[in-house]
């Protein structure tokens, strides 16, 4: 990737602007967690809208090593075993409560994640999303988020261009490809979801498939701006077919990672399942009510509640 191609990417994922509450954040975290912590990542509504406050703060924090952020090695290995390990917890600041969601990732499993030895769309569909960098141990580190980022973005573009149209509007190339990866997991959002997260900051969008452009193995012409921004690329009929299939074997997998990390969450999510009814009941508009033997042996009667909540329309 060229300089001015990385400089635009700094640009798209600059540092999150400074707040009391995330700073209370951040030192919590790095205090928690130790100096394996080496970036912290925000994204979310509460991102997009400014504020900390409007729902849970999402974050990600980057580690040098999984036993160094635990205390015991089962976590660890968990981690390493299906990442990320995912967390919450609730501050209070200024008289507010403040809550926060954090998922615990190796810079080797977000490297790997992001990289075309990933199948599955998992990371490489949430870190070409808007995602701000609310703390860096160095500026070393800080440049290689930004590979990562572009990295992100070339990966999933790769996998998305073969099973679009050859040319269209850039709206519609990411629109299309969001729906992709939302299709390849067990989701609460509606089918509107990615249009509305693709005008909510287009600008975005254009600027990452701009910086990679040139990098792709099927070179991608952008141009434009905006709403009219439009993308050309040409792929060859045999690298289209992969291509479509590579998508149904995601959606396979993907249901199947789901609700494995569900599982998982049993065991490393402290308050996940209320965390989740919270989700279900924000994103859909529907009341989620946990059972109390669903919360005495999850790992039997959880599995009757997902049926139940995916023949609702709770969950996709």
């Amino acid at each position: 990737m060229s300089d001015e191609n990385g400089e635009a990417l700094m640009d798209v994922h600059a540092e999150a602007p400074a707040s009391n509450e995330l700073n209370t954040l951040v030192a919590f975290l790095r205090n928690h967690h130790g100096d394996a912590v080496n970036s912290i990542l925000y994204y979310g509504s509460c991102m997009r809208n400014n504020d900390p406050f409007d729902g849970i703060v999402d974050l990600y924090l980057i580690v040098d090593s999984y036993l160094a952020v635990y205390p015991g090695k089962f976590r660890a290995f968990l981690n390493w075993l299906l990442p990320p390990n995912v967390f919450y917890k609730e501050f209070s600041v200024e008289g507010k409560t403040l809550r926060v969601k954090y998922n615990i990732l190796s810079t080797a499993d977000l490297h790997r994640g992001l990289s075309r030895r990933s199948m599955h769309s998992y990371f490489w569909g949430r870190f070409t999303q808007p995602m701000r960098i609310l703390w860096c141990c160095d500026h070393t580190v800080r440049i290689n988020m930004e590979e990562y980022f572009g990295l992100a973005a070339k990966t999933f573009l790769e996998r998305v261009l073969p099973v679009v149209a050859d040319s269209g509007t850039v709206t519609d190339l990411w629109a299309q490809g969001l729906r992709l990866s939302y299709s390849a997991e067990l989701r609460t959002e509606s089918a509107g979801r990615a249009q509305e997260l693709i005008d909510y900051d287009l600008d975005h969008y254009v600027a990452v498939s701009t910086a990679v452009a040139e990098t792709m193995r099927y070179p991608l012409n952008i141009t434009g701006s905006g709403k009219t921004a439009q993308y050309a690329v040409t792929i060859p009929a045999s690298r289209r077919r992969i291509g479509r299939w590579g998508w149904v074997v995601r959606r396979v997998l993907g249901k199947i990672l789901s609700v494995a990390r569900l599982l998982k969450a049993l065991f490393t999510f402290d308050g996940g399942l209320d965390y989740a009814a919270w989700k279900l009941e924000r994103h859909t508009g529907q009341p989620v009510e946990i059972p109390d033997r669903v919360r005495r042996y999850p790992l039997i009667f959880v599995w009757g509640l997902l049926w139940k909540l995916y023949r609702r329309g709770v969950i996709r």
